[in-house]
């Protein structure tokens, strides 16, 4: 894996993150919108510094997209919090890939970013994925369940 593959794919999610945010803080009131204020202003600074770290290395920050597709335009407080979380699961899951970084400093990087994502998300609904930023273990279907059989016996 390249680190600065995963830098630019968890810039990317960043600063769809910094859009959303912008969004839902907009559309919110109160102790809702200090709370989407604040993991606004957090997500800036990740971006700030992912920005820094791609330059440091070289390469050039892709820059933000002029638009970015929410799947709801929050006009309740209920569906600023479900952007809200669907958010910070998406990008824990970027900085996912950058955990499994050769660099130990990136890989710390990454670790705390997802530290802080999961626990904005768990604020706002606290539950928690089996692991944050894996996908959702596929469902059993119905009679897929294992069987035991019972013990041979021998017959003589």
């Amino acid at each position: 894996m390249r680190a600065d593959r995963g830098l630019e794919a968890a810039l990317a999610a960043e600063h769809a993150a910094v859009y959303a945010y912008g969004v839902i803080g907009a559309r919110s009131t109160g102790r809702l919108r200090t709370e989407m204020t604040a993991a606004y202003n957090a997500h800036r600074a990740r971006r700030d510094q992912l920005r820094a770290m791609i330059i440091k290395m070289g390469g050039t920050p892709a820059e933000p997209a002029a638009v970015y597709e929410l799947p709801v335009t929050p006009s309740t407080a209920a569906q600023a919090v479900e952007l809200a979380v669907l958010v910070e699961r998406r990008v824990t899951g970027t900085y996912l890939e950058l955990t499994a970084s050769a660099d130990t400093a990136l890989r710390k990087m990454a670790a705390l970013a997802m530290q802080e994502c999961v626990t904005r998300s768990y604020s706002l609904r606290p539950e928690i994925d089996t692991f944050p930023g894996m996908p959702p273990a596929p469902a059993a279907s119905p009679g897929s369940s294992p069987t035991v059989s019972p013990p041979a016996t021998a017959t003589d």
